[in-house]
């Protein structure tokens, strides 16, 4: 688990690690506070913050829930990079994946009802770009930023 220190240090901290979170509603709260570190440091518009905030955290929602199925004996491992122009997670579950080519339309009348199957839907439209790998059990979630100052 990662704790934090100061906005200062969170890049050199943060920047090509890895995270591991629990596997519960904590891991959610973690990554949510972890988040708005991130944005903080790198100075992140609230347009930016909000779109990283719903869909990382519906990709380790969707770790915890679909891929580790609450299991407490599994973790969620999480990464981070950041570049001059974007900033990308990683989410990767301990479960045996997913048919992510197989999805069924959120949008579509006969899926509007349903609890469940907008999560990957948010992140493909609030996130510049979304793999998926290790058949399925990974998600690379990138977002585009501007440098500093060209805001």
């Amino acid at each position: 688990m990662l704790t934090k220190s100061s906005p200062d240090k969170a890049s050199g901290l943060l920047n090509g690690q890895q995270l591991e979170l629990p596997s519960g509603a904590e891991g959610i709260h973690i990554m949510e506070k972890l988040i708005e570190m991130i944005c903080s440091t790198y100075k992140l518009g609230e347009d930016h913050y909000g779109n990283i905030l719903v869909a990382v955290t519906e990709a380790v929602n969707n770790a915890i829930y679909h891929g580790n199925k609450a299991n407490p004996g599994k973790k969620v491992h999480v990464g981070f990079k950041t570049n001059t122009t974007s900033v990308s997670f990683s989410v990767r579950d301990e479960g045996s994946g997913f048919d992510f080519n197989n999805l069924p339309d959120p949008t579509d009348p006969s899926n509007i009802e349903k609890p469940s199957g907008r999560g990957i839907f948010l992140m493909k439209h609030l996130a510049d770009d979304v793999q998926f790998s290790d058949g399925g059990s990974c998600v690379s979630i990138s977002f585009n930023i501007l440098p500093v100052g060209n805001n």
